[in-house]
């Protein structure tokens, strides 16, 4: 008969010293910004792409399939990777995994900028996804485990998840630059503030890769935005050796206490309505982003005042005797607003995350924080989308603002959440499943809802108010149903203790 494991203690781990303590939330907090920059990244860039690329224009079926494409099948192969690296976190550490998925994602992004067709992109994207998809759930589980003092962990795990809403501000700031610079124009950034002008040299392959054929547009801003997702990396690289791995996982793991993890167990009687009701509500908080906010920059070029600029620009160019392709006019005016619009939601995204650090330790009911983040969701969006994203750049500012606000704050629910109802042997894999199979794999496939819903909506001939009321119809359906699915989301114990 064999000998019982020896037992393992379920005591808190001391925390780490001070300057461990804020290395560990730098490297978290970079972490967590570049997975929404490189999420929203595709959203600003994927207009000038498909034309650059392809030469196609919106309103084209083949403009519609590769805009589905380069969103959803990156997203259901981060779903279906993301669920193996899951595992990989319960079975070979929280740590190791982070820090692969980081370079992983940081390297095919820069990589990226050297795309020479849309497949090439595409399978790029796809090495993207799978990188912070992973990433999302190692650093969750590693930061909860690593502070597992209940007010504590609610406060890292919502502070460090406030640096995911500075992506989307940081993402917007560094398009507008870099779309700026590719003009050799000074880069915009806040409050009347700019950087000096910039000619951006032309991306160019290396000769032993110029069997992938000729960069089209090589100083093309949008080529420079994919290839600054390289940025987490760098510092990754020099502070790893230091970054410690969770104790409680590593504790049971030397000891041979912990069970292997297994999928299948995430449907055992316990944890069966856990395990489905997390993930349904997360895919409809995915439905959400993909099939609302990340449409939200296909809106601006349709805004009153962005004709207006490209149709004078078109306008001066004729007089001047400038024979330039139209598409070539209008980019970096469409792009620059889109940067502008995208400053609202950056903003609104970082008052999201820290509205909800408060609110989480102000409010110990996770059913009832829910419904708090939910009700006001069921009469901004239809205003949102009925009004603000059509009427001019700073209305769709305040609109981009008001959607982030609303819908940024649900995610860091999600990150404080699911740590809990899952034991420590399957917190990776039941946290995978719900963010990367429910949200990313099922919620991607939406990405087309509204784009498909637009067709049919009897509201004028204009495409863009079409789309705008599809988003705001998907999005407050989508709030609605995880209103009412909220009475069913299991709530777990106040401080209830990590090292189960």
């Amino acid at each position: 008969m064999p000998c019982p494991a020896a037992p393992v203690s379920t005591a808190a781990a001391p925390l780490p010293s001070p300057a461990l303590r804020w290395l560990i939330y730098v490297i978290a907090a970079i972490g967590f910004a570049f997975d929404t920059y490189e999420l929203l990244m595709l959203s600003l860039i994927v207009r000038p792409a498909l034309h650059d690329l392809a030469g196609l224009t919106p309103g084209s079926a083949a403009f519609s399939l590769w805009l589905s494409l380069l969103f959803y099948l990156p997203a259901v192969c981060g779903g279906i990777f993301g669920l193996l690296g899951g595992t990989l976190i319960d079975r070979i550490g929280r740590k190791r995994v982070l820090t692969l998925s980081i370079l992983l994602y940081a390297l095919a992004s820069f990589a990226s900028g050297f795309s020479t067709s849309l497949p090439m992109l595409l399978a790029l994207r796809c090495l993207v996804f799978i990188g912070f998809c992973v990433e999302f759930v190692a650093a969750v589980a590693w930061l909860a485990e690593l502070f597992p003092e209940h007010r504590k962990r609610e406060s890292v795990l919502g502070i460090t998840q406030t640096f995911s809403s500075l992506g989307a501000l940081m993402l917007a700031l560094v398009s507008g630059v870099i779309t700026a610079w590719a003009a050799a124009q000074p880069g915009p950034l806040a409050f009347g503030l700019t950087l000096p002008a910039v000619a951006l040299p032309p991306v160019v392959l290396p000769d032993m890769l110029g069997w992938l054929g000729p960069i089209e547009n090589p100083r093309a801003g949008w080529r420079y935005t994919l290839m600054s997702g390289v940025i987490p990396a760098l510092p990754l690289i020099l502070v790893r050796p230091w970054l410690p791995e969770s104790p409680l996982w590593r504790d049971r793991h030397r000891a041979g206490t912990l069970p292997r993890p297994k999928l299948s167990a995430l449907f055992a009687p316990d944890l069966r309505r856990t395990t489905l009701v997390t993930a349904l509500m997360v895919t409809l908080s995915f439905v959400i982003s993909f099939a609302a906010v990340q449409q939200m920059p296909q809106l601006v070029p349709g805004l009153p005042d962005v004709r207006a600029e490209v149709a004078q620009a078109q306008a001066q160019a004729e007089a001047a005797g400038r024979h330039e392709p139209p598409r070539r006019i209008a980019a970096p005016i469409e792009e620059g607003a889109t940067a502008e619009v995208m400053k609202g939601q950056g903003l609104g995204s970082i008052c999201s995350r820290i509205a909800f650090v408060a609110l989480t330790l102000l409010i110990l009911g996770r059913q009832r924080l829910l419904r708090l983040l939910l009700v006001p969701g069921l009469v901004l969006m239809p205003v949102s989308f009925g009004w603000l994203m059509l009427d001019s750049v700073p209305a769709a500012q305040a609109g981009a603002f008001l959607v982030s606000l609303l819908v940024v704050a649900q995610f860091s629910y999600w990150g404080n959440y699911l740590p809990r109802v899952f034991p420590l042997h399957l917190r990776g894999t039941g946290e995978s499943f719900a963010i990367n199979v429910g949200g990313r794999m099922c919620g991607a496939a939406f990405i087309g809802l509204s784009q498909a819903l637009a067709y049919w909506l009897p509201v004028g001939d204009d495409p863009v108010v079409r789309l705008s009321y599809a988003i705001g119809i998907v999005a407050t359906l989508a709030y609605l149903a995880n209103l009412a699915m909220s009475f069913r989301l299991p709530e777990p114990a106040v401080g209830q203790d990590l090292s189960r």
